[in-house]
């Protein structure tokens, strides 16, 4: 059996137990240009299925060529999305990806044994202020992928599953959910998905993955008779029918989750590993620099000038 804290075969099942197993509220930090509220990991939950780390990304507007702007830096053990609602952000990597994220396109960045990326809103011909929204989450790798080479996957919008009726509709985003699969190759089962639903819409979440939970980012949904606004994480029991049904002004909800790891993994700073011991080998490539002969770490073709120092804690 594979590692899942919220499964314990001791307890009821069935109609004897709440759908929802724990409620997340997030923990809003201040960045400056924007605010971020985090949902994971939390003091209940590290992980929902395979995520890792889940933050939401304002709603803010940005001044021209203000706003985003995080210097490369690295990962390991990863994979990283950033689902953008509103606004746009500018990726380059390591292995030379130098890419715009907008939105509702998947850009997949695997770290593996390690990559250095940076994110920034640095478009010279923006002109106008940018309305800028979304999610970035990690996925946290299996231990059988954790010293892969790292990777960069692009899928656009139109080439994401789309699912549309009764009022509601929903863009697959990554894994498999409703009988469709999204197109970028994951390191393990899982779903993640957006889904808008009109006032009064239900949907019920697909039942065939491990560990499920979902994040109202507009409105508010009902489950089980309970009601949720936005800026709250549900997290629920593995095995249960569980149906959301939109608020009166509808609803907003990123679905997620998938297979569970088959144990819990460190995290610290921008690495997560299954052991302390790989945290403590990127700490210390990270801290040597030396771009020019560092096995793990690069900085990024055309964004070199400048990066994030390995932080003294």
């Amino acid at each position: 059996m594979s590692w899942n804290p919220a499964l314990d075969p001791h307890c009821p099942t069935g109609d004897e137990v709440d759908a929802i197993e724990t409620v997340i509220i997030p923990r809003a930090r201040d960045l400056g240009a924007f605010e971020v509220r985090r949902a994971l990991p939390a003091p209940r939950r590290q992980m929902v299925g395979p995520f890792i780390f889940f933050d939401q990304m304002g709603p803010a507007e940005f001044l021209p060529t203000k706003g985003m702007d995080v210097r490369p830096h690295p990962h390991i053990g990863l994979a990283t999305i950033s689902y953008l609602y509103r606004g746009r952000m500018h990726h380059r990597d390591s292995l030379g990806t130098d890419a715009w994220i907008e939105p509702g396109a998947v850009n997949w960045m695997v770290a593996g044994q390690g990559i250095t990326h940076s994110e920034r809103t640095d478009d010279e011909t923006q002109t106008e202020p940018m309305p800028f929204f979304g999610i970035q989450t990690w996925v946290a790798l299996p231990k059988d992928h954790e010293d892969h080479a790292p990777r960069f996957e692009h899928a656009a919008k139109d080439a994401l599953p789309y699912l549309k009726g009764e009022g509601k509709s929903v863009r697959l985003i990554l894994g498999t959910g409703w009988g469709e699969k999204a197109p970028v190759a994951t390191p393990s089962e899982m779903i993640y998905a957006d889904a808008v639903l009109e006032a009064g819409a239900a949907i019920p979440l697909p039942d065939d993955h491990e560990d499920r939970g979902a994040y109202v980012v507009e409105g508010s949904v009902e489950i089980g008779g309970q009601s949720f606004e936005a800026g709250r994480m549900m997290v629920f029991r593995p095995g249960d029918k569980v149906s959301m049904k939109a608020g009166d002004q509808g609803a907003r909800v990123m679905v997620l989750g998938g297979e569970t790891l088959e144990g819990p993994r460190y995290i610290w700073w921008n690495f997560v590993a299954s052991s302390k011991e790989r945290i403590e080998e990127a700490k210390e490539a990270w801290r040597q620099g030396d771009w020019e002969h560092n096995q793990r770490f690069h900085l990024p073709p055309g964004d070199d000038q400048e990066f994030i120092p390995l932080p003294p804690r």
